[in-house]
């Protein structure tokens, strides 16, 4: 059997290598490494695959939050809502520009924000809510955007691990995830269901006058060379990265289906185990599954993980430490937030590996473990 990785990306590149190597070749061959055409064009086919007026690609989706957050003219001491159980770039951003995180709940069955504890945080001082669409489920948008609109709220969304996932809405239309808020943010680290071989991120919006200004802030601030109109920031997908984005872009939905496909194979094992509760899809979007992420109830999460490793058979933790506890933001009061149920998760997910490569030997032998020891240590 191959050894079992979390992300198996050397075998994914295997199967496109004629066409990545082409591509990279003739980057290289054309020296246009910075503003090539290959930005451009990944640019107008995102554009297309979204569904949405402006892409602006950029040099990492942490970025990509920074950019989008610096193009509302928010002051510092302005408050952002967003929930505390998520990578922690979601929030440094906001102490980077000088505005306070606000957390709040999220959902204990999709592990995104919570919309019934959203309207309890505003205060005279929110400007924005940042919702994040964690590992690849979608937040419920349609009942954050009429809480934004009631109360005059930014709404900008953290897809940095969901891009390709539907997103139905009430009225019966169908979005694609990072499409409905004000701006959107995603991120194409290697990892990522859409990733490039090194940094890369994307802002996306609908807005005219944010898609422009956005595009200065990520160049310097300038719309034109050497005049600069606000304060920006060097932020560019490279344009080798944005030749491999091409490639993967029209493959993405398959990439979908195959992780979709492993994650039901680990929904009808687990089914049999009460101590596992397997990741609830939501019925407001189709899960993308970045991660597959479990609760587990009276295991021993940690001694789980290190007999896993003795198979080696990898797993993570996704979040150890949310971000309200975090000493980062100890300055903001932080650690006084009560999250019981982000406190809850935080003790009791695992995620197993998943990826578009996977074989039904590895799936086999995962699930064989992760049975043993609970058949073991019951």
């Amino acid at each position: 059997m191959k050894k079992i990785q979390m992300v198996d990306l050397m075998t994914q590149y295997q199967q496109i290598k004629t066409e990545v190597d082409a591509a990279l070749m003739n980057v290289i061959e054309n020296a246009q490494f910075i503003n090539g055409p290959d930005v451009q064009l990944f640019q107008k086919e995102l554009e297309e695959y979204l569904g949405v007026k402006h892409v602006i690609p950029c040099a990492n989706g942490t970025d990509a939050l920074q950019i989008a957050l610096m193009a509302l003219d928010l002051k510092p001491g302005d408050e952002v809502i967003t929930p505390s159980f998520t990578y922690i770039a979601t929030t440094e951003v906001m102490a980077l520009l000088g505005l306070k995180p606000i957390f709040v709940e999220v959902d204990m069955d999709t592990f995104c924000i919570d919309p019934a504890t959203i309207e309890a945080a505003i205060t005279v001082k929110t400007k924005a809510i940042v919702p994040v669409h964690l590992y690849g489920q979608a937040a419920n948008m349609d009942a954050i955007m009429k809480i934004a609109k009631e109360h005059n709220l930014f709404v900008v969304e953290d897809n940095a691990q969901a891009i390709g996932s539907d997103y139905y809405h009430n009225d019966g239309s169908v979005s694609k995830t990072g499409t409905i808020g004000d701006i959107g943010c995603t991120s194409f680290f290697p990892s990522k269901n859409l990733g490039c071989y090194g940094d890369g991120g994307a802002i996306c919006t609908n807005n005219d006058e944010l898609a422009a200004k956005m595009r200065m802030i990520a160049n310097h601030g300038q719309s034109q060379r050497y005049y600069h109109d606000v304060v920006g920031c060097n932020s560019r997908l490279d344009t080798i990265q944005a030749a491999i984005l091409r490639i993967k872009l029209p493959r993405l939905d398959a990439y979908i289906a195959a992780r979709r496909k492993v994650a039901d194979h680990y929904d009808a094992f687990f089914a049999a185990f009460p101590q596992i509760k397997t990741p609830v899809r939501g019925k407001e979007s189709l899960h993308v599954f970045h991660q597959y992420t479990m609760q587990l109830t009276g295991i021993d999460r940690d001694a789980l993980v290190s007999f896993l490793a003795t198979k080696e058979v990898p797993s993570m933790i996704y979040y150890p430490v949310p971000a309200h506890r975090q000493k980062m933001f100890s300055a903001f009061g932080s650690a006084s937030t009560v999250l019981p149920v982000t406190d809850a998760l935080t003790s009791c997910v695992m995620s197993l590996p998943i990826h578009t490569e996977m074989e039904q030997e590895q799936l086999d032998f995962i699930c064989a473990s992760v049975a043993e020891f609970i058949t073991t240590h019951s």
